[in-house]
């Protein structure tokens, strides 16, 4: 049993000082995985990685809400979700009327170069996503670990405990997959 399964199962029983031993355990891993996941969002984002991982960490181990961890493979796909439900509520906050609605911050000296290319909708990639999840949950969740966390195909292999062609396969069709629907909802 590694360290950091035996001290999920002790955040799982409640030990209050469980939750500060595992931080130093993840906290490198989690916060390459949300470096790597806001590196990727639209130009403007305020949310740092460092926040990403505080906020994501706290709502894993709030002690009123504790999860059963299965293991290390379980935290971390749990990680993944819930940064991308922080992400995903941070999009819809911006989108409402009160907090600039479809507004965009510009900053004078990048309205030269601007380019025509589209930005990435992340609320349509999780609309999208739900309903794949729904369709084939285990590609799904290869997506939520490459994506929302930035893991690499042997990574995402390891924890699902599936071969490492087989996330290649998942990655394959669920990108293809995600496409379309967001070309036919939002295209």
């Amino acid at each position: 049993m590694s360290d950091v399964t035996r001290i999920l199962s002790l955040v799982e029983q409640g030990d209050p000082s469980a939750a500060e031993q595992l931080l130093p355990l993840v906290y490198d891993e989690l916060r390459k995985l949300a470096a790597a996941k806001l590196a990727r969002e639209k130009p403007g984002q305020t949310l740092q990685a460092t926040a990403l991982v505080h906020e994501a960490y706290l709502r894993l181990v709030d002690g009123e809400h504790a999860q059963h961890w299965d293991g290390r493979r379980h935290f971390f796909s749990a990680a993944a979700v819930s940064m991308r439900r922080i992400l995903v509520e941070k999009a819809r906050r911006k989108h409402r009327i009160k907090h600039g609605g479809g507004l965009q911050r510009t900053q004078l000296d990048d309205v030269e170069i601007e380019s025509g290319a589209s930005q990435f909708d992340l609320l349509a990639l999780d609309e999208a996503l739900s309903r794949l999840a729904d369709e084939d949950p285990q590609k799904a969740e290869v997506v939520q670990l490459r994506f929302f966390t930035g893991l690499g195909h042997e990574e995402i292999a390891e924890i699902l405990g599936v071969s490492t062609i087989t996330v290649k396969r998942h990655w394959r069709y669920a990108r293809v997959w995600l496409h379309r629907q967001i070309e036919v909802e939002h295209g």
